[in-house]
């Protein structure tokens, strides 16, 4: 979707969060879809991202897209072990 494009969106929200809205437009001097914009784009770059990643590990999960655990552990044990005996050659 480009950036210009516009969609409608209508919603029903408690009067004080609006009034909240208002009063932070006023303040900077924007109108409230700007703010409500900006407060959308903020949760969307934080718990909503969030929420995209956990749904796409599930759907990766479901068409078994996975690493085995024990895989990953036996690999974390080749790498410490490798760096311990490196260590231990230099300090011989």
């Amino acid at each position: 979707m480009l950036h210009n494009e516009k969609t409608q969106v209508s919603l029903r929200l408690p009067t004080p969060l609006v009034e909240e809205f208002d009063r932070i437009a006023v303040l900077l001097d924007r109108d409230r879809t700007w703010v409500m914009q900006r407060a959308l784009g903020q949760y969307l770059a934080g718990e909503g991202a969030e929420v995209l990643r956990d749904a796409q590990g599930i759907d990766e999960l479901d068409r078994g897209e996975s690493v085995d655990l024990e895989d990953v552990l036996e690999k974390a044990r080749t790498i410490v072990d490798a760096a311990e005996y490196r260590r231990g050659q230099r300090v011989g």
